[in-house]
This record gives C-alpha cells, sequence and structure tokens, in this order.
C-alpha cells in the first residue's frame, strides 16, 4: 500500500506572531494538535471543528519530524514545523516500509516570510537524501533507531541514532505524545535488507568531526545490520564502524597528503578510549577490533597509538582481539587476493559471536528449535575502522557479511541451495555497495571509492571530496548540530550551561535553565586548584642540546623556582605560601621556538615542538611523588603552548580546545600572534594563551593592538570566547619595554629599585590607561628585567645596540565568573629563572585558584523543587465552580479578566465542572485562588 500524505497543515495568519496559529491533523486520528506562540496543545474533535472555520488549508505531508528552534540575528527564537512532503519507498519488509526523505517544509510558526532564510541549511541537509523512516501497514510509525534483535527483545528508542530526537522534544514538554503525530528518522542508509544507522552522538563532516569525544562517543559510528525475512521468520547480522576512539584530528587544508595530529597526549586520550570499550561491550556484549590503517604518512602514528592503548589496558582489553590489516598495502587498488588472511584471522569470532534468527510459534519443529538455541542472538560484534570509516571499511564489513555469515542465516531459514545462495549473495553484494555509497555521501559529501567502480569515477569523486570537505562542510556541519541539539543557547549562557550543567539539562526550557544557572551557588562546591604558567623567549631553539646546557636544569625554572625563591629572592613569594602542596596544571609558553625567518612563517618545523615536549615530560616526570601526563599542545610559527596536567585529575577535564591568532603583518603572518588552550575542569572554565606582540622600543601601540585582536579573534568550537571564561592565564614575550634610559635602568637593578622600573613600565602605563589587559591582574615585578643578555651570561646586551633591559617576559591572568568563587585567586609566586642559554630569562607564576564542583544530589534537588514551585510547563490552570447555579457567561467573563492579569490566556477550555486557562507560558505568579459567586 502506498504511502498517503495523511498530515494537513491549517493557518490561520497573522501579523501578530503572538496570534499566528497552525493545526495539525491526521487523517486517521480525530484529535488534532494546536501551534501557537510557542505552545503546543492537543484538540478534541469538536474543539478542532469549532476552530477550523477561521483557519485555511496550507500544506498536505506524508510525515512530520518535529518542531526546530532557531535563533535569529537579534537573538529570537523561531520554531518551524518540519514536515516531510516528498519521499520515496526503499523497500518494503514484512513490518513495515522504509522511506528516504527527498523533500521536506519548514513552516514558521510565527508566519514572517524572511524566517525561511534561516533554515536554508538544515532544509538542504534534510533534503540530501541520507534521512530515512518507516511506517507499519496501519500508517503507525516504526522505529528504526533499533536492530531486529533489540525489537524483538522488546527495547525500543535508541537515542544514539535517533536524528530527529532534539525536534520530539517540545511535544513532550507539553504533554503531546510524540508517538501519535512525529516519525523517528534515522540518518544512514537503507536497501532492504542492509540498513545502516550513524550515529547522532558525534555526527559531523569528514574533517570537522574525527576521533573521540570526552564521553568515548566517536566520529562516523555507525551500526550497519544484515537482514533476511522469510514469511513470518527473520535473521540478521549486526556490525559496527567507527572512528579511532582516541583525540585526533586533520586540521589545515587537506589537499592529497591527509596530516594526522593527536590533539592530546598519549595518556590524556585514555579515558575516551576506555569509555568508548566499555560502552561497546555494555551495548553489544563481546567486541574484535579490526584495524585497517596504514603505514604511510599519519596513519601510521595513529594506528601505533591505537595499538598501544589497547597494549596498556590489559583488563579491559583482554577479551578484545585485536586486528590489524593494512588494507592498502595487502590489497593494492582494491584487489581483494589477501583478503582471506585477514578473514582467517576473525573467522573463529564471528562464528562464536554468531547472529540473530527468530521464529514465529507457527514454524516450530526440531531443526528450528536447534537453531535458536545455537542463534538465537548475536553475543558481540566486530568494530572495524580505517581512517575515514569508508571505503576500505566497507570494503571488509561486505566481505565479513557476505562470506563469513550469509551462508549461516540462509542455512537458518532452509535456504540452502547453491543457486539460492549465489542469487542471495550476488543482491546482498550490490547493497553493500550502496550502503557505502550512502554512508559516504554523509561524512565525505561523495559516494564511495573502490568497489569495482571505474578508475575514472574514483578519481572524479576525489576531486569532489576534495573540495566538499575543505571549503563546503562548514555549514553542512552547523546545520547537522542545530537538528541533533535543536538549542538555541548561544554565547555566554551557552558556555556557562555547559559548564556547570550536564548535558541532558541543556535541553531545558530557557526560565528553568536560567533559573539553574542562576542558583548554581546552591549545588557547587569550591575545591581549590594550583596553576603554574610559565614563559620563556628561547631565541630559536638554537641551545637546546648546548654544551653550555649541560649544568641548567630546566627543574630549576618549572619544580624548584618556589624553594630557590624562599631563600635568593623572598618578596617574589607569598610569606605563608606552601609550596609542598603538588601543582594541578602546567601551561609552559615558548616564543622563538623556531628562528623566524621566511620558510619557518610559511611552513613552521614541529621537530623543536617534540624535543621541547620530551624534556619538558621527562623534568616534570623525575619528581617521584607526582605524575603529570601532556593534555595538549598548539604551536603557531615560533610561539608554542602546553598544558600539562596531574594524573590523578585527567578523568576530570572536557571540552579541550585549541586556537590560534596571527597578528604579523597585519594578521597575515605568524611570525607575531598568540595560541591558546582551554577546558573545562570539574564545572570551571580555564583558558591559557601564550602570545609574542611587536617588537621595537617605542611600538607599544602596536603591542595594544596585537593584544586587542588576539582577545577578540580567539574562538574556540562553539563559538566560545576568553571572554566566556572562568578563568584567563596569559603569558608571553610581550615585548613592552621601560621608558628610562639605559643607564638609570641599570642603576636601579643594582639598587634593587623595582619600583621605580614599575613605574615606568609600559605595559603597566597603559594598563593604567585601561588600554590593555583591562581586569587583568599581574604580581609585581620584584626581580630584574628579563631582556636583553648576552647569550650565557649574566650580562645585559654588549652588542652595538645596547638595548634598554626590560621586563618583556609576563604573566597575567583573570577571572570572569562571580557567586562563590571569591577573588582572583592567590598568588604564591611571581619571578624568573637564571637560565642563560636565551638572550631571554624564563619567568614562572604560581597561583592557588577556586573551581566549582558540582554536588549532584544537590543540584537534582533543587530541580525539583523548582518544577513544583512553577507548575506545569503548559501553564495549565483549573478553575472549577462548586456551585454550578451561578455559573453563567458573567461568571466566565469575570474568571478570564481575574486568570488574564497572571498571563496571556491563549485557549479556555469548558468541562462539566471547571474551566480550563491554558497559558502561552508557565504561570508562576499564580497562587490559589478562591472565586466567590456574583
Amino acid at each position: 500500500m502506498a504511502l498517503l500524505k495523511n498530515i494537513r497543515i491549517f493557518e490561520k495568519a497573522s501579523t501578530d506572531p503572538t496570534l499566528h496559529s497552525l493545526i495539525m491533523q491526521h487523517k486517521s486520528r480525530s484529535e488534532s494538535v494546536l501551534f501557537q506562540n510557542n505552545l503546543i496543545a492537543t484538540l478534541s474533535e469538536v474543539e478542532t471543528q469549532n476552530l477550523l472555520k477561521d483557519y485555511t488549508r496550507v500544506l498536505d505531508a506524508y510525515a512530520c519530524l518535529g518542531v526546530l528552534a532557531v535563533n535569529t540575528p537579534k537573538n529570537e527564537t523561531v520554531n518551524f514545523l518540519i514536515l516531510v512532503t516528498a519521499c520515496v519507498s526503499v523497500g518494503k519488509l514484512p513490518d513495515f516500509e522504509v522511506h528516504k526523505i527527498t523533500r521536506v517544509s519548514c513552516v514558521s510558526l510565527r508566519n514572517c516570510p524572511t524566517d525561511a532564510q534561516l533554515v536554508s541549511e538544515i532544509q538542504k541537509l534534510l533534503m540530501s537524501e541520507i534521512f530515512y523512516f518507516a511506517r507499519t501497514s496501519d500508517d503507525k510509525p516504526y522505529d528504526l533507531t533499533v536492530s531486529v534483535q533489540n525489537a524483538h527483545s522488546g527495547k525500543s528508542r535508541d537515542n544514539r541514532f535517533f536524528w530527529n530526537r532534539g525536534l520530539h522534544r517540545l511535544f513532550g514538554q507539553f504533554g503531546v505524545p510524540a508517538n501519535d503525530w512525529l516519525v523517528y528518522a534515522i540518518c544512514g542508509g537503507a536497501k532492504a535488507c542492509v540498513i545502516s544507522r550513524l550515529s547522532a552522538e558525534r555526527a559531523g563532516t569528514r574533517f570537522n568531526v574525527r576521533g573521540a569525544n570526552d564521553d568515548g562517543k566517536v566520529a562516523n559510528f555507525c551500526e550497519t545490520e544484515q537482514i533476511i525475512y522469510l514469511d513470518d521468520a527473520v535473521t540478521s547480522f549486526l556490525q559496527t564502524r567507527g572512528s579511532v576512539p582516541l583525540f585526533w584530528e586533520q586540521p589545515g587544508l587537506q589537499i592529497g597528503s591527509h596530516r594526522i595530529k593527536m590533539s592530546r597526549g598519549f595518556e590524556a586520550s585514555s579515558h575516551a578510549f576506555v569509555r568508548h570499550l566499555k560502552m561497546m561491550k555494555s551495548l553489544y556484549g563481546s567486541v574484535a577490533i579490526v584495524n585497517l590503517l596504514g603505514c604511510k604518512e599519519g596513519e601510521q602514528v595513529l594506528s601505533k597509538s591505537y595499538r598501544d592503548h589497547h597494549r596498556d589496558r590489559s583488563r579491559l582489553c583482554s577479551d578484545v582481539p585485536y586486528v590489524e590489516f593494512d588494507y592498502h598495502t595487502e590489497c593494492p587498488g582494491g584487489n581483494p587476493a589477501r583478503l582471506p588472511d585477514l578473514l582467517q584471522k576473525i573467522r573463529d569470532y564471528i562464528g562464536r559471536c554468531g547472529y540473530f534468527v527468530a521464529f514465529s510459534s507457527s514454524r516450530a519443529s526440531p531443526e528450528n528449535d536447534q537453531l535458536r538455541r545455537q542463534h538465537s542472538s548475536q553475543t558481540g560484534v566486530v568494530r572495524t575502522n580505517c581512517v575515514d570509516c569508508l571505503d576500505r571499511t566497507n570494503a571488509v564489513q561486505t566481505v565479513f557479511g557476505i562470506e563469513l555469515m550469509l551462508h549461516n542465516q540462509l542455512e537458518s531459514l532452509g535456504l540452502s541451495s547453491e543457486q539460492l545462495a549465489k542469487r542471495f549473495s550476488d543482491a546482498f553484494r550490490e547493497m553493500w555497495l550502496q550502503n557505502g555509497d550512502s554512508v559516504s555521501r554523509i561524512y565525505a559529501g561523495t559516494g564511495a571509492l573502490g568497489g569495482g567502480r571505474s578508475k575514472i569515477k574514483d578519481a572524479a569523486r576525489t576531486g569532489s571530496r576534495t573540495i566538499q570537505n575543505n571549503f563546503l562542510d562548514s555549514s553542512k556541519q552547523e546545520a547537522m548540530d542545530l537538528l541533533i541539539h535543536n538549542s538555541t543557547l548561544r554565547g555566554d549562557l551557552a558556555s556557562r550551561a555547559s559548564a556547570l550543567l550536564p548535558k541532558s539539562f541543556l535541553h531545558l526550557p530557557p526560565r528553568q535553565l536560567s533559573y539553574l544557572l542562576a542558583s548554581h551557588e546552591e549545588f557547587t562546591d569550591v575545591t581549590p586548584a594550583r596553576v603554574f604558567v610559565g614563559t620563556w623567549n628561547v631565541n630559536g631553539g638554537k641551545h637546546f642540546r648546548s654544551l653550555a646546557h649541560r649544568d641548567a636544569s630546566l627543574r630549576d625554572w618549572l619544580v624548584n623556582l618556589p624553594e630557590i625563591s624562599r631563600t635568593s629572592a623572598p618578596n617574589c613569594i607569598h610569606s605563608e605560601a606552601d609550596f609542598s602542596q603538588p601543582v594541578d596544571f602546567y601551561a609552559i609558553g615558548f616564543e622563538e621556538m623556531v628562528d623566524l625567518n621566511a620558510s619557518n612563517i610559511v611552513n613552521a618545523s614541529s621537530t623543536n615542538k617534540r624535543l621541547w615536549a620530551e624534556e619538558l615530560q621527562k623534568t616534570l616526570g623525575n619528581d617521584g611523588s607526582q605524575r603529570y601526563i601532556l593534555l595538549t599542545s598548539v604551536q603557531l610559527v615560533g610561539v608554542c603552548l602546553y598544558v600539562f596536567v596531574r594524573h590523578g585529575i585527567s578523568q576530570y577535564i572536557r571540552e579541550v580546545g585549541t586556537a590560534s591568532v596571527k597578528t604579523g603583518m597585519k594578521g597575515t603572518a605568524g611570525n607575531k600572534g598568540g595560541v591558546a588552550i582551554r577546558f573545562v575542569y570539574h564545572n570551571t572554565s580555564l583558558a591559557f594563551v601564550c602570545s609574542h606582540f611587536a617588537a621595537g622600543q617605542s611600538n607599544y601601540k602596536e603591542r595594544n593592538a596585537d593584544f586587542a585582536q588576539i582577545y577578540q579573534r580567539l574562538t574556540f568550537q562553539m563559538g566560545r570566547t576568553l571572554a566566556q571564561h572562568d578563568y584567563v592565564f596569559w603569558c608571553g614575550d610581550f615585548n613592552y619595554r621601560i621608558n628610562l634610559g639605559r643607564e638609570r635602568v641599570l642603576q636601579c637593578i643594582a639598587e634593587n629599585n623595582w619600583d621605580e622600573l614599575r613605574k615606568h613600565d609600559q605595559l603597566n602605563d597603559q594598563r593604567r590607561q585601561g588600554l590593555v589587559f583591562a581586569n587583568f591582574h599581574e604580581g609585581h615585578t620584584t626581580f630584574a628585567p628579563t631582556y636583553k643578555y648576552d647569550l650565557f651570561s649574566d650580562e645585559f646586551d654588549s652588542s652595538e645596540k645596547c638595548r634598554v633591559p626590560a621586563y618583556t617576559d609576563r604573566v597575567l591572568w583573570a577571572r570572569n565568573s562571580s557567586g562563590k568563587l571569591t577573588g582572583p585567586g592567590k598568588l604564591l609566586m611571581y619571578n624568573r629563572a637564571e637560565l642563560k642559554i636565551s638572550d631571554h630569562r624564563p619567568v614562572a607564576c604560581l597561583l592557588e585558584i577556586e573551581v566549582s564542583r558540582e554536588n549532584r544530589a544537590r543540584r537534582n534537588a533543587l530541580y525539583e523543587a523548582h518544577l513544583n514551585a512553577i507548575g506545569p510547563p503548559d501553564g495549565t490552570v483549573i478553575a472549577r465552580v462548586t456551585n454550578t447555579d451561578y455559573f453563567d457567561d458573567a461568571s466566565l467573563d469575570f474568571l478570564i479578566e481575574l486568570f488574564g492579569n497572571c498571563g496571556r490566556i491563549l485557549l479556555v477550555r469548558l468541562k462539566a465542572d471547571s474551566a480550563l486557562f491554558t497559558y502561552a507560558e508557565g504561570v508562576s505568579a499564580l497562587r490559589a485562588v478562591q472565586v466567590r459567586p456574583l
């Protein structure tokens, strides 16, 4: 039976958005749904007929996906009803028919002609023929998000693959049963009987989303099911694919050679790897890993890291087989001649896991009973990956499905003839090819490569991918994020909510969310944390391994400086500081890590960055009482920043991000600029910046401009800015000089006259005028200037230029949050270290700050109390009349006027003994009201 347009939309147009309304009807239902002023209500058949007289029929549709909320440039929220107006059937099965969405209409609920442009990208995404829904023979929604095995066991709604889940949310908030009106859309491929479900938990496009997130969810995770129906029997075999569950990315323009960067240190990736493997085991039983990465370029680094994590987690992975198969080397040009070697390695595991088969009672037989006992459930899955989890992965999954399992599935249904098996094999091979194309179009923008296609077609698709992935995917990524999250949170509110609340709370109505954020002090506790921030201009790093460095130790800068300062420079430390407490975070910035020559400005070498990371790790790891792991690092030509964290706290860190801004040559070159690292620790957001400003004795205005550019232009994921962080720590070679003559400066140094130097310091002067680093804090510079020295000497510049000594190397910090966090933090030390291999001395700042940590029990109790106080989300008030003899039109008018003072009444329903007043917004000011008869 063909799918009919059973959804009808009626409109009552009004230029007043609060009066404009829609009614949605379904031909098989007597009720309807009213949409008005951001409220949804179910209307009875009588109410519908009474209202429809004022409405005009404007649209018919096959299905409704739900309501999407979008922000306007003026920060207004507009709701859109998303309707499927064209679709094609891709297969009819005994229980349901699967349809591919080909066209949607996005109907604004406020009747503004210009609203269409707000959803153009989301409409384009939904019409890209990658979304599917299903309906039963009696025209009810069928849930494609669950596998056949889970459906037979009574499970429903797998939120991982429920792409329009956010569009269902508004129905639930107003108590309208979404199951009666909306369908469940999956993103993937569907060709009966191969169905792929792409996870919405870390969705995105090829170069925008890679690897894992902090929860262990991975990019391009896809569950593919090979299904065979025969009368009232069914059998299925499930496989999964997904990005390598570590933190990695492919930054920059990707043409030809695809560079891979590990975006976090090895140990800092462990929690994501562990969470992903635990999740896989909980969902599928046992797991086997098939890694198809090669030995070329960055794939080797990624593959080795994957292998090492599997090896190091012996307790977790002892029962997780790990198989490496370099597909490009073993199968050049896609030639499957060597695939039997891989099949031999995985055959026994797949045989043990089995497949799912179910028979109805009418097909009971001894043979079927034996099969049911042996293979009634699939007890594990193979998890296959390459870089993109597209072409190579699909080729291998096809072989697993057809060569290792199809024969068993057919045999379980009594279909064992060779001729029939050949026909099924050919049919499924074509389905797997089309499945590969569908999944590839979602992630890479084109069909899959290889699979027996012509080299000319593959070359054309490769070119299309390059253009699509590098230049066109950003808008597609934004549309995916909007569809999945369906959240209008933006700016500071989004940043605060993300730091203070779990993801499940981010979809609350704005009023409830704002209440929780305003009350965060009631469910958070304050805990101390120690932060070390250091900066050093290493003059090109030329003397990193110099013999002259043999007597110098980085420990004198990074570890021992507080104790050294206690004896040699007591003015540089807090008199009551307890340095026995460990440092929680090390943020270490370098400037001029490489020579600032033309070749490095165009393409800076990362060799020095790697060598310094190894040296820093060795230095911080020498303390037997504490161990530190590299969280992440970021480099912009000569500016480089590392963040190390104490080993025991890495599991409480999330949302790590990096960013950089060029300021050299008017923002086009990276010889000057800044880099930044941000993350959330417990419920407090921290950002670290390292920068190198313009040089020159008198160029303080240029330095001010460099600061302003970096502060304004540094943007992290989800548009987060520096101003949206609780703490910002900023270090670097700022190049601000001292406005005194050289001899006077040298005299002040000899006399330890630090007050005079601070008075004439350019940075201090510009800060006093409010021109730079507003609201930042800095310790007193009670130490000698850090620039410029003769190499390996205590003598200031003796060259022809005889530069005036200056405090070019600084550390400042700011606190932007409010509430329980009192003050900017305690400065424990601010000093320089005596390392002489550069013309600058390194500087260090040690701080103790306060961070917020949520108490889940108190948060949940506060939320429940708030819900009870504000009443139902749809703002419905029941007025019950105790003496119906006195209830007439005048009484009703009186009630309307009375309740109208509490909010705008949207709908009045008269019942036998009461009147229901439904408000456009929840009514919190209303309390029990006794109405006496007139």
